[in-house]
């Protein structure tokens, strides 16, 4: 059994400030706006030998102004469910609020082992306000300030008491990446609900409602994936608040960190400036890629809608011409498995290793038929090819002379290459080295 804490409390009392000194990173965006956090998130920690996740969740309320609110309700509902046990986070500057009443008697409800966090107590006075606390009868108050740390060794050493094993240290060891990329208000959180079949993310038609890179398992053909979703990318010059330079940030984090890359595209939009800058992006770092155009069963088409389509997007694209495009929908689930499917083939490409007999055997004959051209009356001559570890299919190429190799033969490598190996959807980096 895995040993889970839930972060839970109302909004801007600093649960994502709790759950980043916890796990030792800066990974939930943090900021003075009540309801910054809206997804589950989650982390791993460890305290004195023992490994655990940890959850974030938004603040829990009622009665605001707030469009998230009742998903926001139905996400901390879900982490509390989750969880072996469950730190409410309170604020030492408030004091015991009504709201704070209120989701006292919901999480009384889930029968769960709960730990009171009282936190903001940076000083002596505001340490004395957290025994108001005591008035929930929810047993002990830990005193604690998450921004400098202070009090949350008392905290965890009483937590880590309820664990029922040591837990695993990391998890997600290992296990293959898959991130769901795009501009804003394109599909990826509906692509992620569709694809687990429950609402992990939450979805609305306002653009920038993901803001954290929420991470999921994944299951298909027997073989584990975490899929990623993110928030939207956008120009820097479109870009106006703290809260959604930070979640780009974390899209752009959640892009180095992943095997294959989902390319969300509107298909009423078509292919626009900021879907290629992604796509050159994850092309650098040498990311396998599926570009999915969802939305598609919103589209009027005829025969050849989806062929002009595909001809415009590899255009502007040019000359990356190696990535997948499938046309699906993530509303009416069309298509959506072929997505992910496609995903796990580019992830087996990525990571295939061809023998070294294999390539020299195929390769050679093809370079004797079409030989480089002579460079100043020198005639250049491959001998030998082996693919060489690196994390994207890397080969060297041995030969006399590799200065003198032309662009548009190391081209006709690479398309020879792709013709016998199948390595769609995966960038190929041709290395020559003097023999």
């Amino acid at each position: 059994m895995a040993n889970i804490v839930a972060i839970v409390g109302r909004p801007n009392v600093g649960k994502s400030t709790l759950f980043n000194r916890l796990i030792e990173k800066r990974q939930a965006i943090m900021d003075d706006i009540p309801g910054v956090t809206r997804d589950r998130h989650y982390g791993y920690g460890e305290w004195v030998g023992h490994y655990f996740t940890v959850i974030d969740t938004g603040g829990y309320v009622t009665g605001s102004e707030d469009k998230f609110e009742s998903e926001i309700r139905k996400q901390v509902a879900m982490a509390i469910d989750e969880a072996t046990a469950v730190i409410f986070v309170l604020d030492c500057k408030d004091g015991l609020t009504g709201f704070d009443k209120d989701f006292a008697n919901v999480i009384r409800a889930s029968k769960k082992p709960v730990f009171i966090a009282a936190n903001k107590a940076d000083t002596p006075d505001k340490t004395a306000h957290a025994m108001e606390f005591y008035e929930l009868g929810m047993g002990e108050v830990f005193p604690i300030s998450a921004e400098n740390g202070s009090g949350t060794g008392e905290l965890l050493d009483e937590l880590v008491k309820l664990f029922p094993n040591e837990g695993v240290e990391d998890p997600n060891s290992g296990i293959p990446k898959i991130s769901i990329l795009g501009r804003p208000n394109v599909g990826k959180s509906s692509l992620l609900n569709a694809l687990l079949g429950t609402d992990r993310s939450i979805v609305t038609d306002e653009a920038g409602t993901t803001r954290d890179a929420i991470h999921s398992h994944y299951k298909m053909y027997s073989k584990n994936f975490i899929l990623i979703d993110t928030a939207g990318i956008r120009k820097k010059s479109k870009v106006r608040e703290d809260v959604e330079f930070y979640s780009v940030l974390r899209s752009l984090r959640a892009l180095e960190e992943s095997d294959v890359c989902i390319i969300v595209l509107d298909a009423e939009r078509k292919i626009e400036s900021q879907d290629v800058n992604i796509i050159s992006l994850a092309q650098r770092q040498g990311k396998g890629m599926v570009i999915m155009v969802n939305k598609w069963d919103l589209v009027e088409k005829d025969s050849k809608t989806a062929d002009a389509f595909k001809k415009e997007i590899q255009e502007k694209i040019a000359p990356i011409d190696y990535i997948p495009i499938i046309f699906a929908s993530a509303l009416s689930k069309q298509r959506i498995f072929q997505v992910i499917e496609k995903a796990v083939q580019v992830f087996e490409n990525k990571t295939k290793k061809i023998p070294t007999s294999t390539l020299n055997d195929v390769m050679l004959p093809e370079i004797e038929r079409y030989p480089p051209a002579a460079i100043k009356g020198k005639f250049i001559q491959i001998k030998y090819i082996t693919q060489v570890n690196a994390r994207f299919p890397s080969i060297a190429l041995f030969c006399n002379l590799p200065q003198y190799i032309q662009p548009a033969y190391e081209r006709y490598l690479e398309n020879k290459m792709r013709e016998h190996f199948d390595f769609e959807g995966v960038p190929i980096r041709l290395i020559f080295k003097k023999k």
